[in-house]
């Protein structure tokens, strides 16, 4: 060290610069030094040696210049030009982004009861927080499900104006939760739920606004256009739900299976999703049986019905492979033989409505089979830019048995883009934006304060967790969302204008018709033979 300074010394010719002495001399000194050191390593990029990260004083809130060199020169074995570079530039700047995880500590005292002191709600996210993505094109759906309160906003009587219908009621206010429940609800559709909503909230903490919502929970849409209708009609109350159709005012909304459906025992999304990709690599498509599959309860609609009629015979085949579930007997086999993975086993698989809407058509179009879809009356948040001949075939339901069979001879190339879509496009992620992207515009048009109702409890991780057992926590736990998102949601894209947005509905009508014409015209020439 001595032979260095010694050098550097004569190099610089300190003394006739400087004529000083004593300590003060020492100290004007080896501030030179640290500046013909910065600017020999910034411009040459001379390599001394290899940065080591050291934490900073505890009373440090920034990185100044003169502390990063310090480090550099006395708490580092070796310096680089590029580790200086990147000290200079990050001395402005925050210290490096902690990554914060959630906790779930259950006791007695939280079992039905949120603790006093929940994790916090507001959390600082990186400098490069900022999505960057733009949200998929379903996403341009959330503005035409806001559209009938877009010129009226929303009162709280027009939300307590959902109250007849609705299960449950969601309120949140400062980061909490709270919840309302008006009537019973089929098996844990609203527990998921609301379950799904406190883990946005912790992926994108203290970024919701406030909001109050009413929730219906069964399976067809309720809000009738043909009720609000006319010169005198009021605006509709806004009531969300898992699907909606061309006849109602729902708001879709991600349906409950996202965050597992543990009495059937059909897993979390971010789970499900991985193990259905591994069952398209197990059996490639070209060597799938050469049908045309569908498995389900066929009492759950008129649809259901005709497609039973499709099934195989010793005097008919329609190329089509139709299974009736029996609930009562897979229920005492604890629907152990229902694994969706393994039932990506056939070229073609076919997607029927029930009541109304299914959750299995995420299940279907993930398969890498060529979807069948039944021309379908309803729709959730992501299904309305799905595009036939794309993603999936359509099949006519005035006569679905030719149609079917006439899908497994002429759709073989859009089994890969169906798959692709829920693959890519429908990413837990990006459910999760949808969900705060829709809140977000849904609170901007209340024209009240939310407000914690009289009746409603607190709700949180640990009530939800603790004193539960079984596949409910289990599924729980593994959709928990165990860190803040480093990233903001992803840029929703603009709505679509009138012009734009018609011209997207009258090509896929007009699609549909052309597939209808070349069914039609295959059985008059084959009638005609």
């Amino acid at each position: 060290m001595e032979e260095g300074i010694a050098g550097n010394e004569k190099l610089f010719n300190f003394h006739a610069w400087f004529p000083l002495s004593g300590p003060f001399k020492k100290g004007v000194f080896f501030v030179i030094l640290l500046i013909i050191t910065f600017l020999f390593t910034h411009w040459s990029d001379v390599r001394i040696g290899t940065f080591r990260k050291n934490k900073q004083p505890k009373n440090s809130r920034t990185k100044t210049p003169s502390f990063m060199i310090e480090k550099c020169l006395f708490e580092s074995s070796v310096i680089s030009g590029d580790s200086l570079k990147r000290a200079w530039s990050n001395a402005s700047t925050k210290p490096p982004h902690k990554k914060f995880e959630y906790s779930i500590i259950c006791s007695e005292g939280n079992m039905t009861t949120c603790p006093v002191f929940t994790q916090p709600v507001t959390f600082e996210q990186s400098n490069s927080s900022s999505s960057t993505e733009t949200c998929p094109e379903y996403f341009r759906w959330i503005y035409e499900d806001l559209k009938p309160w877009r010129k009226t906003g929303i009162t709280r009587e027009m939300v307590e104006g959902a109250k007849t219908p609705a299960h449950i009621r969601i309120v949140a206010v400062d980061g909490k939760v709270y919840m309302e429940k008006y009537k019973w609800v089929f098996q844990t559709r609203d527990a998921f739920t609301i379950w799904g909503v406190l883990q946005l909230l912790r992926l994108y903490p203290g970024k919701l606004p406030d909001f109050d919502l009413m929730f219906e929970c069964g399976d067809k849409p309720v809000i009738k256009k043909h009720d609000y209708q006319g010169p005198n009609a009021s605006a509709p109350p806004p009531l969300f739900h898992y699907c909606g159709d061309d006849e109602s005012y729902d708001i879709a909304f991600p349906d409950w299976s996202f965050w597992g459906w543990p009495e059937i025992r059909i897993k979390p999304w971010t789970t499900l999703k991985e193990e259905l990709k591994e069952g398209n690599n197990r059996t490639k498509w070209v060597d799938r049986e050469p049908y045309a599959y569908w498995r389900g309860n066929i009492k759950m609609g008129k649809v259901r019905e005709e497609l039973s009629k499709c099934t195989h015979t010793d005097q008919q085949d329609w190329n089509a492979r139709i299974y009736n579930l029996d609930w009562g007997e897979e229920t005492v086999n604890r629907f152990n033989t229902s694994e969706l993975s393994n039932q990506c086993t056939h070229k073609y698989k076919i997607y029927a409505e029930g009541v109304a809407w299914s959750v299995s058509e995420k299940y279907i179009l993930a398969c890498d089979s060529v979807a069948l879809l039944v021309n379908p009356q309803y729709y959730d948040f992501f299904t309305r830019s799905l595009h036939p001949l794309l993603h999936y075939w359509p099949i006519q339901p005035n006569d679905m048995c030719r149609s079917i069979k006439f899908a497994t001879q002429c759709a073989q190339e859009i089994g890969k883009a169906g798959s692709s879509f829920v693959q890519e496009e429908l990413k837990m992620k990006f459910v999760y934006d949808y969900m705060f992207h829709l809140l977000s515009e849904y609170s901007k048009l209340l024209k009240y304060k939310p407000a914690v109702p009289p009746g409603a409890v607190e709700v949180c991780s640990e009530t939800m967790v603790c004193s539960w057992k079984g596949l409910q926590k289990k599924y729980k736990l593994q959709s928990m969302v165990k860190t803040p998102s480093d990233m903001g949601p992803c840029r929703i894209p603009a709505p679509y204008d009138p012009a734009e947005l018609r011209d997207v509905l009258e090509r896929r009508d007009n699609v549909v018709k052309q597939v209808e014409m070349l069914e039609k015209n295959l059985v008059e020439n084959l009638d005609g033979k």
